[in-house]
């Protein structure tokens, strides 16, 4: 069966840096977009970053352009999210997705296009 583990979140700083990891097994990783999503309290589920099954192509929401960096390493089929320069409206709890819905190349941007997820991890940015 499909797992998605994410691991890595917790309390930091404005201004700092975490590095979440997703682990994932039971599905052709090295042929999948992986995407990570972020909810806030209160708020829907929402796209944070995207990279394709090579890792050469990648894409950010606005807000976390310039200080996320998402990368994969298919040989561990491990994805993660280098979080930089963090601010307190990063707190939410971040989730790593599967996109195999998605054509191959084709980096997704919503909830949909994801079919499997991680149980999430907390990140919580204090001021």
């Amino acid at each position: 069966q499909v797992q998605l583990v994410e691991s890595g979140g917790g309390l930091v700083q404005a201004g700092g840096s975490l590095r979440l990891s997703c682990a994932a097994s039971g599905l052709p990783f090295r042929t999948y977009t992986m995407g990570w999503f972020r909810q806030a309290p209160g708020k829907e589920r929402a796209f944070v970053a995207a990279i394709g099954w090579s890792g050469g192509s990648t894409y950010y929401a606005d807000s976390v352009k310039g200080r996320f960096s998402i990368s994969r390493d298919n040989a561990k089929n491990m994805v993660y999210l280098q979080m930089n320069s963090l601010k307190p409206e990063d707190t939410a709890v971040y989730y790593c997705a599967s996109g195999g819905r998605l054509q191959i190349g084709i980096l997704g941007t919503t909830i949909q296009e994801y079919d499997f997820w991680g149980q999430g991890t907390q990140v919580t940015v204090s001021s």
